[in-house]
This record gives structure tokens, C-alpha cells and sequence, in this order.
């Protein structure tokens, strides 16, 4: 409920009295970006990255902030490509006693671990094998390919995760088809 013009100061001071070297914002609409992008060149201090959550199960960013991103010329730093963990394979048998859906709330509750998602998760394996990936190599390759994405935070919480989701610059782009089967998985 701050207004932007007194964030945008602050972040501006900030850069300003070098105690940060560029600003980025985090979960803000594509029209208070694009006003607070225009905030911060009034004060000198250009917007570098934005970090939205984005995925192939959350979209919610493609209509309205990301062409406003594209508009800006400020990079995309999103976090949450594999939503929360879903977009891997170690929901598919239900929920591992290790696994953060069972322990801590603040990442994944067990009640988002719906048979939906995980049907979908299920038949988005499927392209993912099909291509020879992974599905969570798959998930991060799907988010990378927007021009706008600069990277993706992945979040992993083991060194096998991360050295799985490395994986997917081995292969980022996809055949009309398989976005097409994509498309009719998640539908968007």
C-alpha cells in the first residue's frame, strides 16, 4: 500500500548513496511496473529485472506484465519455474515423506498436490521423455524460451535437483508440435 512514487525514491536513494547497484522489483502488475520503470529513469536509475512467479501451471504473468517487461526492456528473473515442485516427477505416487509438501507450508501444501496437477504433470512427462528430457528440464526450457525470461530461479534443495534442472540448457528449444501438445495439456 506504499505509493510507488516513495518505493521508488527509497530504491532510487539506495543506488544513489551505493548501497545497491541496480534496482529490481518483485510481483508488482505490468501497469505499476511500466509506472514505476518511469518513476525510476525520472530519477536516474533505470530497472533492470523484475521477478514474477511464472511456470507452465501459473501464466497469470504472460497477458499483461510480460509484453509490459518486453515494452520496458527489463529482464525477467522468475522464480517458481517448476511450481513449487510439480513440474518434476516427485509428486507422481503421492507425497515423499522428505519432500517440502509434507514438512513446510510455505512451499507447497499438500492440498495443491491435486490429482489434477498431477495427471498434468503426468502427460507433460510424456513430451518431456519424448524429447529427452526430464520434466523438470522440460518445465525450465518451456519458461526460458520467452525473450523476455533472463533466468530462472530454480529453488532446488538437493545438489541432484540443481544438477538436473542444469540439464535443460542442453536442449531449450521446442518443435511447433510439441508446444501444441503442451498447449492442449495446460491449456492457456
Amino acid at each position: 500500500e506504499t505509493p510507488l512514487e516513495e518505493t521508488m525514491g527509497a530504491l532510487a536513494h539506495a543506488v544513489r548513496s551505493g548501497k545497491a547497484l541496480y534496482v529490481g522489483l518483485s510481483n508488482y502488475s505490468g501497469a505499476d511496473t511500466v509506472r514505476a520503470a518511469k518513476l525510476l529513469r525520472e530519477l536516474g536509475t533505470p530497472c533492470l529485472i523484475h521477478q514474477p512467479r511464472y511456470s507452465l501451471f501459473d501464466r497469470q504473468v504472460e497477458a499483461e506484465l510480460l509484453p509490459a517487461l518486453e515494452r520496458e526492456q527489463i529482464g525477467a528473473a522468475v522464480f517458481s519455474p517448476l511450481a513449487k515442485g510439480l513440474l518434476t516427477d516427485r509428486y507422481f505416487e503421492g507425497i515423499p515423506a522428505d519432500a517440502r509438501a509434507g514438512r513446510d507450508p510455505r512451499f507447497l501444501t499438500p492440498a495443491q498436490v491435486t490429482p489434477d496437477a498431477v495427471a498434468k504433470a503426468k502427460r507433460l512427462n510424456e513430451i518431456a521423455r519424448a524429447r529427452g528430457q526430464t520434466l523438470a528440464q522440460m518445465a525450465l526450457a518451456w519458461t526460458l524460451r520467452n525473450p523476455v525470461v533472463t533466468t530462472a530461479i530454480i529453488g532446488a534443495s538437493k545438489v541432484s535437483q540443481l544438477e538436473d534442472c542444469v540439464g535443460a540448457a542442453g536442449k531449450l528449444g521446442f518443435e511447433a508440435e510439441e508446444l501444441e501438445r503442451i498447449e492442449g495439456i495446460i491449456g492457456g
